[in-house]
């Protein structure tokens, strides 16, 4: 159990549903009605979650970083 919860795969799952869920928040509220400030608290949270799930997928492994910065 522990090697999935510390495998990559898990990881982007994660961040997957965190940006499942914060979109689907954000619908719900601005259904309901926001004002101009909680808009933009959403889109950050937004694009935040966004950014996480991107750098979860992008960020290179630190083995393979570190092995390409040996050869």
């Amino acid at each position: 159990m522990r090697d999935l919860i510390d495998s990559g795969k898990a990881m982007e799952w994660a961040t997957a549903f965190l940006v499942f869920v914060i979109a689907m928040l954000m619908g719900t509220y601005a259904a309901k009605g926001m004002t101009p400030l909680q808009w933009a608290g959403a889109a950050a949270a937004v694009l935040g979650s966004i950014t996480l799930a991107v750098l979860v997928r992008v960020w290179p492994d630190q083995t393979a970083a570190a092995e390409a910065y040996e050869d």
